[in-house]
């Protein structure tokens, strides 16, 4: 720690091997524009994504709905970048 700052996370080798199809599961509130608008982020990180491919489960009572995307991950900072734009969307509970 240098000067009260925080100390440095040193970087980790990834365990996943590039490229390869990597799920990300998705919570929210139920809204009609749910799947669509993720979706839409999900393609920012992997302009291939086919949005067809997308496995929706809403919940027992219909308030909240889960989302799979398999995305064809080709590095650690992509992945990152997209996990880090879905939980940050205003829309999205939690992201897996």
């Amino acid at each position: 720690m240098v000067n009260g700052s925080s100390p440095e996370v040193p970087s980790r080798p990834s365990l996943i091997e590039y490229p390869t199809d990597f799920p990300i599961k998705v919570m929210g509130k139920s809204h009609p524009e749910f799947a669509q608008t993720l979706a839409e982020v999900v393609l920012q990180f992997d302009p291939e994504f086919d949005v067809a491919t997308v496995e929706m489960r809403p919940s027992k009572n219909g308030t909240y709905v889960g989302l799979t995307f398999v995305v064809r991950a080709v590095s650690r900072e992509q992945l990152d970048n997209l996990y880090r734009a879905l939980h940050s969307h205003p829309m999205v509970a939690v992201v897996l």
